[in-house]
């Protein structure tokens, strides 16, 4: 890592590093985000990232958006930036990574460090605004360095490499547990698909004809009878036309004998109802 203006070689390190190397120093910062630069250093590449950001932050602060705040954990396995209060990790840049870090003299507030993606390979500027701990920050950043490359020579090379194995380990995590999200969300899109199609029509019930408890169908006068074809295979014969004289239960016409006419009787029958209507007659004349 290379550090920009002109840091004094003597200069004591603030933190003991047990507390980069077991724990991590955290800080509280504003983040006004990160921007690609075409070099991994410079400090004319960590100038024009801070003005190309400075001015997009100008821009959503005219338009009532806030500068987030952050945190940041440094120790010698990198700096991570999460979000203050749910203590989410937004990004966690390892230190093999981070190839630049500074502080702007000519605005003591703002520290900036340039960290390869793990995923895109490009170089990205990340700036941050801290009023009181901009030059604190980096020099935190700076001591981790040096702890983490004293370490190395300790191990012979061996434990970066195995954090480079760590650090691909836990990308692939991240990338099956993303995988097995998809295949749970797809997985209840089939079962909600099973379900509907397992539900009958809601209509399906209303047509069904209603039956007696002796599961018959109920007979109605005014259904007409549909004929049933001939065993035959022909035509069935065209249904009977209704007579007009109702009939009893015995398939006999009633009798009435105020409607009957005198052609209704045979003769002998008529000739004693005609005879008696006489006497009837005569019977109440003389009365």
């Amino acid at each position: 890592m290379n550090r920009a203006f002109n840091r004094k070689k003597d200069k004591s390190w603030m933190h003991t590093p047990e507390a980069l190397a077991k724990h991590f120093i955290a800080y509280n910062a504003k983040f006004l985000g990160n921007t690609e630069v075409d070099q991994p250093k410079g400090t004319e590449v960590v100038r024009d990232a801070v003005r190309k950001l400075k001015f997009q932050r100008h821009i959503k602060k005219s338009e009532g958006q806030k500068i987030p705040k952050v945190e940041l954990q440094i120790s010698i396995y990198g700096v991570k930036i999460l979000d203050p209060k749910s203590k989410e990790v937004q990004y966690n840049c390892q230190l093999h990574r981070i190839s630049f870090c500074a502080d702007d003299k000519t605005d003591k507030r703002i520290f900036t460090f340039i960290c390869k993606d793990s995923e895109s390979n490009k170089h990205l500027c990340y700036v941050f605004d801290s009023e009181k701990c901009a030059e604190e920050i980096t020099l935190t950043i700076g001591q981790a360095f040096d702890l983490a490359y004293k370490k190395f020579l300790e191990s012979g090379g061996k434990d970066v490499e195995t954090r480079k194995q760590i650090g691909g380990l836990q990308k692939r995590i991240q990338d099956l547990e993303a995988e097995n999200s998809e295949l749970k969300k797809h997985l209840q899109v089939l079962e909600e698909q099973l379900m509907i199609a397992q539900v009958p029509p809601g209509n399906s019930m209303s047509s069904k004809t209603p039956t007696d408890i002796f599961d018959m169908v109920p007979f109605s006068p005014m259904t007409p009878l549909v004929p049933l074809p001939a065993s035959n295979g022909s035509a069935p014969p065209p249904p009977a036309r209704p007579t007009e004289i109702r009939r009893d239960l015995f398939g006999a016409e009633p009798f009435d004998p105020f409607t009957c006419g005198a052609a209704d009787f045979p003769p002998d029958i008529q000739s004693k109802l005609d005879e008696m209507q006489r006497q009837r007659w005569r019977g109440s004349k003389w009365d």
